[in-house]
């Protein structure tokens, strides 16, 4: 089930935090609903995946240990609970969510049952497929109660998206290529050479920051709170606070190049994230600076 994974899904809080709507209780807690209800798709997903993948996993050096590759789950159990948490979290969504929440979250599921079956064999569509998984997740926070969202935060999160998605083949390609198995464990990585990898590579990260950077000139506060106003020059009243997070944001993506080819890390993005402790510092303050600018300076 991975539930490791289930990081992917704090995308659904997109919405509510920057929309200022994080310290609404009845917004938090269901948009927290929401991202179980995702997580459990997800889930869902990556059991029928493995189910699907098995075989090619017995011969990757690290899935070789999934359970249902190495034996130790049965394929049955796998499947029925596969089918159980698809309609249970459908189910779900259909009777506490509204019906903008239920069609996003059929096509979630939908989108990666498709990618299992057909799109991560397609090259750069295996990337694009996993983009719009991410942008799904947040129009999902978006639709919870509902939220307007930034188009410029969408785009930052494609860039991010991609990054990642290329990223880990990127990782994949240099972890499988000297044991001669990467047509054998994923398709697509005969097709991915490695000079095309690094420039897609280069381009989704320098989309990202920039999106970002025009997200946060247009999100920043437009005037801080009184309180703020009396300890700070009159110069500095109306500045774009939020443009004091790009310079994390761009640590970010360089610690994640470096990351992918130096410490040669990016094939599991969740993991990379967790282990390696100057990228989830950095994102931890990143999150505490944007709660502090949206919650504290704007009043």
């Amino acid at each position: 089930m991975r539930p490791r994974q289930w990081l992917k899904n704090t995308s659904l809080f997109a919405a509510i935090l920057f929309g200022g709507e994080v310290l609404n209780a009845t917004a938090l807690t269901k948009t927290l609903e929401a991202a179980i209800v995702f997580s459990f798709l997800s889930s869902a997903a990556y059991l029928f995946n493995d189910v699907n993948d098995r075989g090619r996993d017995r011969r990757h050096p690290l899935k070789k240990e999934r359970p249902i590759a190495k034996g130790t789950l049965p394929v049955s159990i796998a499947v029925f609970t596969s089918c159980l948490l698809a309609l249970g979290s459908l189910a779900w969504a259909g009777i506490r969510f509204s019906h903008s929440f239920f069609a996003l979250a059929a096509t979630f599921l939908l989108l990666q049952l498709s990618y299992s079956l057909y799109f991560r064999s397609v090259i750069i569509l295996d990337a694009l497929v996993v983009a719009m998984a991410f942008v799904l997740r947040v129009y999902a926070g978006a639709f919870v109660m509902p939220t307007p969202i930034s188009s410029w935060l969408i785009l930052s999160v494609i860039g991010l998206a991609l990054l990642l998605a290329f990223g880990k083949r990127r990782s994949e390609w240099t972890l499988l290529s000297p044991l001669k198995r990467h047509p054998l464990t994923r398709e697509t990585l005969r097709h991915y050479p490695d000079t095309l990898l690094d420039s897609i590579i280069s381009m989704a990260a320098a989309f990202t920051t920039i999106s970002y950077a025009i997200f946060s000139f247009q999100t920043s506060p437009i005037t801080p709170s009184s309180q703020l106003l009396e300890l700070i020059p009159p110069t500095l009243a109306t500045p774009k606070w939020m443009m004091l997070t790009i310079p994390l944001v761009i640590y970010g993506v360089s610690r994640y190049l470096y990351i992918i080819y130096e410490k040669k890390e990016g094939e599991s993005p969740e993991k990379a994230l967790l282990s390696d402790w100057p990228l989830l510092a950095t994102t931890i303050l990143w999150a505490t600076s944007i709660f502090i600018i949206i919650y504290g300076l704007g009043g």
